[in-house]
């Protein structure tokens, strides 16, 4: 397997594997005006309060991260955070998981305020979002936090349930609706699959048959995929199912899924040995009949171009600058929404590339090399609005709008 792309979720600072503070994955401001700067000392009392933002969007740069209005795009506060960060959706309205070289932080991007709110640990990894709960995977410990999005607003640390891997590993974990938590199984060494424990931590199903197993997505019916380096790992109505793919080494290591569908899209790639391979099929996985379709889309892309519309649609940011508007049930693409301009895939997964976020009926596209983040509406496939900022961004993330 590519180690570039093994190691893709697997994060470090900014020169990885050189720095002893290594990271995977996702402060209090006195003004709401687009050039203030925060240190991100983490104690909002500190601090004059900022003016709320709604809807805010959350991007990262080299040492910080902006702060824009949702509908305006207008940057609203900038900052300052050393190291290589992510983000990712809290599951509220207001907050943002930021993954640093320390852990995981929340950001409360609502307020333009970096919380006291921390969980750490070495290489905070996957954030996921599902049932109403947020789970958090510290590869560096193996240890898996459970809280309620809804339970951030009370200002202190949520309860939250903890779970520890046997070793520690580049993996991922979800809760289901009913409190059964699935979380991976591996080690430093390899990843062989995934167990499900219930609401008391005992193990009620395991599968070792997904080699190098990442990534999770959930479907209609609360089917959920992990992906592997031969296929896909469903985990359905108590028990799993093996995907293959039609391909001896056909990895499906990103997806992204829709309550609207019960079919997943995904990465695929096939080449094990390569530096950096830039696919032009994506996976669909239809998680009702077990059955992985593979659809040509005539253009390269990246593990930040997968995303779902309002109504389950497949969304996928081609090099070619357009969006992909993919139908999963018939696995043809509807059209294309120009976007960026076209742009190649970085051989360093940590350096900057366009990146799509979907929230609501608007698609977010960042464009590092002109500075720019642009709001597209899904319908029309107009673009609405677009900002220039100070500096190129990497990840782009936000809120849950309507929470």
């Amino acid at each position: 397997m590519n180690t570039s792309i093994r190691n893709r979720a697997v994060t470090g600072t900014a020169l990885a594997l050189a720095v002893s503070a290594v990271l995977t994955a996702c402060g209090g401001g006195d003004t709401s005006s687009s050039d203030a700067t925060s240190k991100g000392d983490g104690n909002p009392a500190a601090a004059t309060p900022a003016a709320s933002v709604r809807d805010p969007l959350v991007a990262t740069f080299d040492g910080g991260l902006y702060i824009l209005d949702g509908k305006s795009l207008e940057l609203t506060k900038t900052i300052d955070l050393p190291g290589f960060n992510r983000v990712n959706p809290a599951g509220d309205k207001d907050h943002v998981v930021v993954s640093t070289d320390s852990g995981f932080r929340l950001l409360n991007a609502a307020r333009q305020t970096l919380t006291d709110i921390e969980y750490k640990g070495a290489k905070p990894g996957h954030v996921v979002r599902h049932a109403g709960k947020t789970v958090l995977f510290t590869d560096g410990t193996g240890e898996v936090n459970v809280f309620s999005p809804d339970d951030l607003g009370t200002g202190g640390k949520p309860d939250e349930r903890t779970y520890r891997s046997a070793e520690a590993h580049h993996g991922v974990a979800i809760e289901l609706s009913d409190g059964r938590l699935l979380t991976t199984l591996g080690d430093e060494e390899k990843r062989t699959g995934a167990l499900v424990v219930d609401k008391d931590g005992k193990e009620i199903a395991r599968s070792e048959n997904c080699p190098g197993v990442h990534g999770e997505a959930a479907a209609r019916g609360e089917a959920i995929a992990l992906g592997c380096e031969d296929g896909v790992l469903i985990y359905k109505d108590g028990g799993f199912t093996k995907v293959d793919a039609p391909d001896d080494y056909g990895r499906t290591g990103n997806q992204a899924g829709s309550d609207a569908s019960p079919v997943l899209l995904g990465d695929y790639k096939t080449d094990p040995d390569a530096e950096l391979e830039r696919p032009t099929r994506i996976s669909l996985i239809d998680t009702e009949t077990a059955k992985l379709r593979l659809v040509e889309l005539g253009t390269s892309y990246s593990f930040r171009s997968l995303a779902r519309g309002p109504h389950g649609e497949a969304l996928v940011l081609g090099t070619d600058g357009a969006i992909h508007v993919v139908d999963p049930d018939k696995g043809t693409v509807e059209k294309k929404i120009p976007a960026v301009g076209e742009w190649q895939e970085p051989l360093d997964w940590q350096q900057a590339r366009p990146t799509l976020f979907v929230r609501g009926h608007t698609a977010y596209v960042s464009e590092p090399g002109k500075k720019a983040v642009h709001a597209i509406d899904l319908e029309s496939g107009r673009k609405r609005t677009s900002v220039t900022l100070p500096q190129g961004t990497n990840e782009l993330s936000g809120t849950v709008a309507g929470h």
